[in-house]
């Protein structure tokens, strides 16, 4: 032990004296520092996450593959190692002291990035600090093992600089150690997976980001270990004390063994494709970092409350201050400024009725329709038209839950996503018929996805249960016959499913269609009534009921006006200019030419047979807001000429038309129909500690309703949109 003590002492002391290992362990990395916090403006936001993570990285890269391969070399060249030979040691002590070495030097330095970071640019001290050290030491051992076992099967100091330039360079540019991996295309993000350092980078923006430990990053810290272990057993059978021995150009691949680990890491990331997934999300996080200020707006809070001309405050993702004034100085904050004179910053919009898995018109070949695919274009269609979260009550729960999490976890860019999945309906209900024209096997899996039909009381409650730990966010029951084309739920089995959804703590939608449907879910406690009645006037009873109970009030105009279009064989609601923005051109040329083909025709013919007044929905509108009823705007979006993105602004539209004064109509589609989504303490209002859901408008929807689908610029959890490439996503 005392040799290797010794040994660490004196390794020291020589490492010290070179000036190429305090350039590579101390000033290159921190020049990068200082260049990278400046250009990624790290005093505003996490941007500050990616310049550690990348100086740290980078000065891993050197520390072991300059530190330890080259030096080593250096020292046999000029005939260092040949004094050694002639102690009683082994190869195994100096091999140990320059990997403790480099690790003594190095880990300071770490704690020195970490302190300017807090003292010059104002970054919190991090959570998880012991395990970035513990990371930044197995990555600190991995690259010197690399680094001399580069050093051991070199033959010259010439080719070593070669071999640790093959290695050094894919690391420092394709690890995401010089340039963000969000700008890599997806084969190229896979190809980083074999690298190590990666894994670094990775490990530490987690940490700081996503707190996560070392459990969450095990599997990248075994194998930087086993890499430890073999590099340092490889380096040892092929030392060599003195530069006139020369080593077999077949020793080389013993660089391909030391990185064996990950090799296997990598092939098994292509399998899963588990950190490609990670780096996405890291990356929607740091996206999502920023700190800007908009100033000069109007600001529609959300909960009736308006400030004429004041400034806004985005700081991680979150809304940090509302001003009623010009605000601060940009620079004292600090943050970037966003001029918004002459604009309306309003919550971003909801919608809280949708089916995702309904594409709202025809395709031309409707087996070219990818419902996953759609799904999430859908989403991203939500959010260029500035709505930030939808429901969905009613698609199929594998697909609608897979597309949630890829959505919601930011893997993915669109719009934050709620849902119900399945509808409890009644065989031949409401909801069955979408299915009857499917081959047997077919109909059977989707009407399975689609559907919930109990047989008895615990057969309900059972599967509420079950939905519930599934994760669905609501419970959407439909009780519309359509005046006899459908059978009607059953009334016992129908309380069940509610007092379930009630002890199981999930919001109760529940489809009407006459006055005793709106009736029987009041009597149930639900929490929305959708589409209350396009045929029968809603007893004022029913609305005291409602606003007593809190019972929220959908009522889903859009869908009416566009049945009757249909029957009139009208198409003008796809020629609106946000639907032709968003909607998939095939899908627009499709729905035209389907309305004037056969099945178009039948499709009209059966609508008409469907009785739909649209007065009578103006008036159960009007009266349910004169009757303090909560209301909430939803579009019934997937339904024909209803198409997903922008339908929502068109049905505040048609609730002006009603005689809903627009500040009542935009506060259903901000905080109220957040209240309902259960999430009014995170979005649909412009209070400090919210998310930055934010839709900024020119003029004033106060005055005009049409001015919110004049978009200037949407915010999401902090993250300034970017419209144009939301539909290039890959």
């Amino acid at each position: 032990m005392k040799a290797y003590l010794v040994l660490i002492v004196l390794d020291l002391k020589l490492a010290l004296r070179r000036r190429s290992v305090i350039f590579f362990n101390y000033l290159f990395p921190l020049v990068f520092f200082f260049v990278f916090a400046q250009a990624f403006h790290a005093e505003r936001g996490s941007a500050m996450t990616v310049v550690l993570a990348m100086v740290i990285i980078i000065g891993i890269l050197g520390n072991g593959l300059f530190g330890a391969g080259i030096r080593a070399v250096q020292e046999r060249e000029a005939n260092i190692l040949r004094r050694y030979k002639v102690t009683p040691i082994s190869p195994l002590p100096l091999l140990v002291a320059s990997t403790v070495t480099g690790w003594i030097l190095f880990l300071p330095y770490v704690l020195l990035l970490f302190a300017l970071a807090h003292f010059a640019y104002g970054m919190a001290w991090p959570q998880r600090m012991g395990s970035i050290l513990v990371l930044a030491t197995f990555g600190i051992t991995g690259f010197r093992a690399l680094g001399l076992i580069l050093a051991a099967v070199a033959n010259s100091m010439a080719e070593s600089q070669i071999l640790v330039q093959l290695v050094y360079l894919p690391m420092l540019f394709l690890s995401g150690a010089t340039f963000p991996t969000s700008i890599f295309p997806p084969w190229l993000l896979l190809v980083t997976q074999f690298l190590p350092a990666t894994y670094l980078v990775i490990g530490v923006e987690s940490m700081l980001l996503r707190r996560e430990g070392i459990a969450q990053n095990r599997l990248p810290i075994l194998a930087l270990l086993l890499t430890t272990g073999i590099g340092l057993f490889l380096a040892y059978k092929l030392f060599r004390w003195e530069k006139e021995e020369k080593i077999r150009n077949s020793a080389k691949l013993s660089i391909v063994a030391v990185l064996l680990p990950f090799l296997g890491v990598g092939a098994w990331q292509m399998h899963t494709r588990g950190n490609v997934v990670k780096t996405k999300i890291l990356n929607r996080r740091l996206a999502r970092s920023e700190t800007f200020l908009i100033r000069g707006a109007r600001i529609v809070v959300g909960d009736g409350k308006v400030i004429e001309s004041g400034a806004l405050l985005v700081r991680g993702g979150k809304i940090a201050e509302v001003y009623a004034d010009p605000g601060p100085d940009p620079r004292s904050v600090p943050a970037e400024a966003v001029e918004a004179s002459g604009k309306t910053i309003l919550p971003g919009l909801i919608d809280v009725h949708i089916h995702l898995g309904a594409p709202g018109g025809f395709y031309a070949d409707m087996t070219d329709y990818d419902l996953e695919k759609n799904m999430s274009r859908a989403l991203a269609a939500y959010l260029y038209s500035g709505v930030t979260a939808v429901r969905s009550v009613g698609d199929g729960l594998d697909t609608v839950l897979k597309v949630r999490s890829t959505i919601n976890s930011g893997e993915r860019l669109g719009t934050q996503l709620f849902t119900c999945g399945p509808v409890f309906t009644a065989t031949g209900g409401h909801g069955t018929e979408y299915f009857q024209q499917l081959p047997p096997g077919v109909r059977d899996a989707a009407v399975k996805q689609f559907t919930r039909i109990p047989g008895s009381p615990d057969e309900a409650r059972q599967q509420v249960d079950e939905l519930k730990k599934q994760g669905v966010d609501c419970i959407k029951a439909i009780l519309e016959t359509g005046r006899g084309r459908f059978n009607r739920l059953h009334t016992g089995l129908f309380d069940a499913v509610a007092g379930e959804a009630h002890a199981d703590r999930l919001p109760l939608a529940v489809h009407t269609g006459d006055v005793r449907d709106v009736k029987d879910a009041v009597e149930a406690r639900a929490a929305s009534i959708e589409h209350g009645s396009f045929r029968e006037a809603i007893p004022d009873t029913v609305f005291d009921e409602m606003a007593r109970q809190g019972t929220f009030y959908d009522p889903t105009l859009s869908v009416g006006e566009a049945f009757k279009d249909l029957v009139a064989g009208k198409t003008e609601l796809l020629k609106r200019s946000l639907v032709q923005q968003v909607g998939p051109a095939e899908l627009l040329r499709g729905t035209e030419q389907g309305l004037t083909s056969k099945d178009g025709e039948q499709i009209r013919h059966a609508l008409a047979e469907y009785p739909i007044d649209m007065g009578i929905a103006f008036d159960n509108l009007k009266r349910a807001y004169q009757h303090g009823v909560p209301l909430v705007t939803g579009s019934d979006a997937g339904n024909l000429l209803v198409l997903h993105g922008p339908t929502v602004h068109h049905e505040l539209q048609l609730w002006v038309q009603a005689g809903i004064p627009e500040p009542a109509a935009l506060q259903a589609a901000t905080a109220t129909a957040a209240g309902l989504l259960g999430a009014d303490r995170q979005i649909g209002s412009i209070h400090p500690g919210n998310d930055a859901d934010l839709l900024v408008v020119d003029g004033n929807p106060l005055e005009d309703i049409s001015a919110t689908e004049r978009i200037s610029l949407v915010v999401f959890k902090g993250e300034r949109i970017d419209r144009s490439e939301l539909f290039d996503q890959p």
